[in-house]
């Protein structure tokens, strides 16, 4: 999604079971769009629900044993229930199936076809999730002014995705304020980076070590196969290059990757200054409020 300027919204999460880890109804201000989130165990009665029979895209979420990344397949339906009720029977992987539908007649069926393949085209490109996706299908034929409506659509969705959990379709965006560089300087490599409200993003360009200690966790070693795999990381022989900015869930994982070994992100990344990314947050704690 791209957009010049952030902007304030509410967003509402309505609990029809009042359970707060059941089903969901999402729906943001000044939006026709409505939202799903349905964990496994509760599609059975939840099926039958209104929203169900309209045309909208969906995600199925899980969870992966191998890498720590998500595991995610994207689709569309018109309507939903058929596709997720043969996902049900057919597909172990999910825990959570989330879907965007509308409360007007929009949108239609090459509405939510054109979501899909925009949708699994951002997962590629954001490689933040293990895409179980078999192909990539092309968007439907739209009018220009289908496309952007479609479009405007989408950027609703994606604004919504990380606020029930799903940070998977956006690679790290430029920040809007004003950051503090930190760098790791070891053992012949240098990689920088800064501290992001979801973790820490490693900039494009960095160096990871490519030998691994024994005291690298498992999720992590795992983490550093997939990226080789899928090209954000890229072996120049001596070392790992970070072929794109890359966001970790903390500062602790993104060291860890860098240095292969076990590490403390706070006390790892250092600012020009020399002071410790523990040192910079306890700095900026410690200021009174104006």
């Amino acid at each position: 999604m791209a957009s010049s300027q952030q902007r304030g919204f509410t967003l509402t999460i309505f609990l029809p079971d009042g359970v707060p880890d059941g089903l969901r109804i999402v729906e943001k201000s000044n939006w026709t769009g409505r939202g799903v989130v349905c964990p496994r165990p509760v599609f059975p009665q939840a099926k039958s629900r209104n929203d169900f029979d309209r045309a909208g895209v969906y995600v199925l979420a899980g969870p992966s044993s191998e890498t720590g990344l998500p595991e995610i397949y994207i689709g569309e339906g018109d309507p939903i229930r058929p596709r997720l009720e043969s996902h049900f029977s057919k597909r172990d992987f999910w825990t959570t199936a989330i879907f965007f539908t509308s409360k007007d007649e929009n949108p239609n069926k090459a509405h939510v076809q054109y979501l899909e393949a925009r949708l699994i085209q951002l997962a590629a490109e954001a490689k933040r999730c293990e895409l179980k996706n078999g192909n990539a299908p092309q968007p439907p034929s739209l009018s220009e002014a289908d496309v952007a409506e479609v479009e405007g659509f989408l950027d609703e969705v994606l604004l919504c995705f990380p606020v029930i959990g799903l940070s998977v379709f956006e690679k790290p965006s430029q920040p809007q304020h004003k950051v503090t560089q930190l760098k790791i300087s070891s053992k012949s490599v240098l990689a920088l980076g800064y501290e992001s409200i979801q973790g820490f993003v490693v900039t494009k360009g960095s160096e990871a070590v490519i030998d691994e200690m024994p005291s690298i966790r498992g999720f992590v070693s795992q983490l550093r196969k997939a990226m080789l795999a899928n090209g954000i990381l890229q072996n120049r022989g001596q070392k790992l290059i970070f072929s794109q900015d890359y966001e970790f869930n903390s500062p602790s994982t993104a060291a860890e990757f860098v240095l292969g070994r076990s590490a403390n992100g706070r006390t790892a990344w250092l600012a020009a200054s020399g002071h410790t990314l523990k040192e910079l947050q306890e700095t900026a704690q410690s200021r009174p409020v104006k």
